[in-house]
């Protein structure tokens, strides 16, 4: 089975760099094809209230005969839940459908500038960060003035900022404040929702090293440092962005691809989206 690496975040929890996402994965589909994943070697599943399938997540772990302790899950805070007391309860419910008795990581999903005050989000997710119940919390979609907001006003420094990242968006800004500050990069749209398997740069290097251009950006990402998890609904693509460790890419390849970014989002801006 393929040995993913682990990412120690800055509270001492470790997360493997690689992960599968399940984002507009039919609720019933979820089971089945997180299943697939979990069997394929995949232990780090990121799922979200949003996406209404959090209880698939949780049967296929229950399911596969794993250790709770061997697969680290993730969740995020609906939009609508940001007032303090409604955050408390909607990670209650977290739990309640995935039938965890703790996550490994939990984020606010969005920082919804128009929408109330996530610095009180944030508070809530300490408290449920010191009852044990999450093993990490973290942000999501933030930018640098969001995060230096909640470290002015707050405890607890997020583990991770999940971010949009992809060769066509490479965040470099964002990515070296979380370094900065100690906050891991995770990237989600990591291949543009497709957009970005068709670029020539990454084809020549897909076809020298000889792997799709799918793995040749993922592996673009690992080498990075950032977290990643890739979504797909066919196993054979599954096994295929496991299969990311049996080739390198050069620091010519690693700045080539880079230097492919336009700041271009598939996403909302996180600075005018409000949900």
């Amino acid at each position: 089975m393929t040995a993913v690496p682990a990412i120690t975040l800055n509270n001492a929890v470790r997360i493997p760099q690689l992960g599968f996402g399940t984002f507009q994965i039919p609720p019933e589909e979820t089971r089945e094809t997180t299943l697939a994943a979990l069997e394929a070697g995949y232990r780090h599943i990121d799922t979200a209230q949003m996406y209404g399938n959090e209880k698939g997540v949780g049967q296929a772990v229950r399911d596969s005969g794993l250790d709770r302790a061997e697969v680290f899950v993730t969740s995020k805070l609906n939009n609508g839940a940001h007032a303090h007391d409604d955050a408390l309860r909607a990670f209650d419910g977290t739990l309640e459908e995935l039938g965890l008795d703790y996550l490994d990581l939990f984020l606010i999903h969005w920082p919804l500038p128009g929408k109330g005050d996530f610095v009180e989000t944030w508070k809530a997710l300490e408290e449920i960060y010191r009852s044990g119940r999450a093993k990490a919390i973290g942000v999501s979609n933030f930018q640098p003035h969001h995060l230096r907001r909640l470290l002015e006003a707050t405890t607890v420094v997020p583990a991770v900022n999940q971010i949009e990242v992809h060769p066509y968006l490479t965040q470099d800004d964002v990515r070296a404040f979380g370094a900065e500050h100690g906050i891991a990069t995770e990237a989600w749209s990591p291949i543009a929702q497709g957009k970005v398997l068709d670029d020539p740069a990454i084809n020549r290097i897909a076809e020298r090293v000889g792997k799709s251009p799918a793995q040749v950006t993922l592996r673009w990402h690992l080498r990075r440092g950032d977290i990643v998890f890739p979504k797909s609904v066919t196993r054979a693509r599954i096994e295929e962005n496991l299969d990311l460790f049996d080739f390198d890419l050069t620091e010519g390849d690693l700045g080539e691809i880079s230097a492919l970014n336009r700041d271009e989002r598939t996403g909302p801006d996180p600075d005018r989206f409000n949900g």
